[in-house]
């Protein structure tokens, strides 16, 4: 296999079978045969082995070429003794120490089994509220965050991954300012994404200059009227000061919620593009864009054959999968949810030759998705023909149509690690730089450099030494005479990039993804508060289901940062 000197190093480190003493005792492609081998054996109840068997070759060739390449538990997970493939949950909790400490025990056997959680704390009742049992004083929902994120520390997913959550708040519950500023603090809360759930009317509030009722969630009584518009600022304060909160539009996700008479969707899971009813689960997968270019063109039939094969895997995975809780089990089954998605799209347009900040590049993500929704449903409702539509078909969105097999089908999720495996950009990311420093788990750091860089400079012939010190030293092309305008345009980073155009690249793919999108809103350190405002503004009309965003510098430890490699070794 062709992979580069990042993904041997991840693998080796979480992917890979290890034996007692924890030195690896498979290969890559032992792996990836591995999981084909466990995916395919679902198609057992439908086909001859002879079929199983080409349907196992299929599967592994895609992964072997780093063409689609699914999400981490089924890469550690499958043909082995855990067998929990799923990467997102939303569990429930209720207004109970029953509930949000029995959630406590769930949120630790998922993420021993390498899942992220989400949670809606919305239902608790709010601090100083009267406890009935004791008479005494409530704590409120940020203090048994604090038992969940203390229980997560614990855990850590036995090393292979950290244990990672989404906590959300209703924008009207009475302890919300509380909540926005919870992580006000750099290492507060740290195994905690949040975000507020927003409704439709709070932003008409906000737009209308009025006042917004907070109320109590357990009275349903209001509690409190303050500025709508003083909320939102300080929710623009905080994402402006360290990134956090996000937010969610949560009547939005809830107009494509395709089992409304199931229930409403109050949570996702940690990186926001997967909402999800109380006990769902979904795996998710990803295709590699940069694979789908051949001579700067894109390969439409390769793009879609790998389409098929991604949603006939990730159908699989819900049959072979051990679930951790029956109740995940059975609301899994039930609806059927998949999330197909995309990574290496920056790569691809660079191959392309298209700047990220362009109309250009607007209309080719729109393209791509919108191809990709449309071969991900055909494929589905083939499925269904042969297999059976998912369970609570008749109680969906879809019951006056075609059968279909899945509920949801795509998502656009970050593909942090298995984008490294791929060697490719992340997700529908922007380039952060051309070269920078990615830190995967708190002992490893990687040097990423992006290929197309040096093979472009080389053929183009501006390449040299001396050009690539420069670049490593500022992660970025820009303003360096040795490079072409042309390919300064192309090779732009996410901080360079104005918010305005991460948000239109986003609702683009948004505009054709079932579920939501996973995407960083990036800003350059100097920027105002005021334009965080506005990017809130705009993620909201221009039809996201969430936003999260993040200034360059704001903490001072992030994830990807510019080292000046290899003068600077990590």
């Amino acid at each position: 296999m062709k992979l580069s000197a990042n993904a041997l190093k991840i693998l080796r480190k979480r992917y890979l079978e290890k034996d007692e003493k924890g030195r690896p005792i498979e290969t890559p492609e032992k792996m990836f045969r591995r999981v084909a081998k466990a995916v395919s054996r679902a198609d057992g109840k439908y086909r001859s082995k002879k079929e199983v068997r080409r349907i196992e070759e299929e599967f592994y060739q895609v992964m072997f070429h780093l063409e689609f390449i699914p999400n981490s538990p089924t890469l550690m997970n499958a043909g082995r003794r855990l067998g929990q493939l799923s990467a997102c949950f939303v569990l429930p909790i209720e207004d109970s120490i029953e509930s949000i400490f029995g959630t406590i025990k769930h949120m630790a056997i998922i993420h021993q089994s390498g899942g992220g959680t989400g949670f809606s704390f919305s239902r608790l009742r709010p601090r100083g509220d009267i406890v009935s049992s004791t008479m005494g004083p409530s704590s409120g929902p940020l203090s048994f965050m604090e038992a969940y994120n203390t229980a997560t520390e614990t855990i850590k997913q036995g090393g292979t991954r950290r244990g990672a959550n989404m906590g959300i708040l209703s924008v009207d519950h009475p302890d919300i300012l509380d909540f926005i500023a919870c992580k006000r603090k750099e290492g507060k809360f740290v195994n905690f994404n949040i975000s507020v759930a927003i409704p439709d009317r709070f932003m008409k509030a906000v737009e209308e200059n009025k006042k917004w009722e907070l109320i109590n969630p357990r009275t349903k009584k209001v509690v409190a009227r303050i500025s709508a518009k003083r909320i939102f600022e300080i929710i623009s304060e905080m994402i402006w000061r360290n990134g956090e909160p996000g937010v969610i539009f949560i009547d939005r996700i809830n107009r494509d919620n395709p089992t409304p008479r199931l229930g409403r969707i109050e949570s996702t899971n940690p990186c926001g593009e997967q909402p999800l009813l109380p006990y769902e689960s979904c795996n998710l997968g990803s295709i590699n864009l940069s694979k789908m270019v051949a001579d700067g063109k894109i390969d439409w039939e390769k793009l879609k054959k790998t389409v098929r094969i991604g949603i006939h895997f990730l159908d699989n995975v819900i049959d072979v999968n051990k679930y951790p809780l029956k109740e995940i089990k059975e609301m899994t089954l039930g609806n059927r949810k998949i999330g197909l998605g995309v990574m290496g799209f920056a790569d691809m347009l660079i191959k392309l030759g298209i700047p990220y900040n362009s109309e250009e590049a607007i209309k080719m993500a729109e393209r791509i998705m919108s191809f990709i929704s449309r071969e991900a449903k055909r494929k589905s409702q083939e499925l269904a023909k042969k297999r059976s539509p998912f369970p609570n078909f008749k109680k969906s969105i879809y019951s006056k149509g075609p059968k279909i097999r899945n509920a949801t089908r795509t998502t656009i999720a970050p593909t942090g690690s298995i984008s490294i495996i791929a060697d490719c950009s992340s997700g529908i990311e922007p380039l952060y730089g051309i070269t920078y420093l990615h830190e995967v788990l708190d002992e490893v750091r990687l040097v990423r450099e992006n290929p197309l860089f040096k093979e472009i400079a080389q053929r183009e012939g501006f390449y040299s030494e001396k050009l690539m010190r420069k670049v490593s030293r500022k992660g970025s092309v820009q303003g360096l005479k040795e490079v072409p305008q042309k390919y300064q345009r192309i090779f732009v980073t996410a901080p360079e990039i104005s918010y305005k155009w991460h948000i239109k690249i986003q609702a683009a793919f948004q505009k054709y993804a079932d579920n939501a999108v996973s995407k960083t809103i990036n800003f350059g350190k100097e920027i105002e508060k005021e334009e965080v405002r506005e990017a809130v503004l705009l993620a909201y009309n221009s039809g996201l289901k969430g936003l999260t965003a993040y200034r360059q510098g704001s903490r001072a430890r992030q994830a990807l940062s510019y080292c000046g490699y290899p003068y600077c070794v990590p």
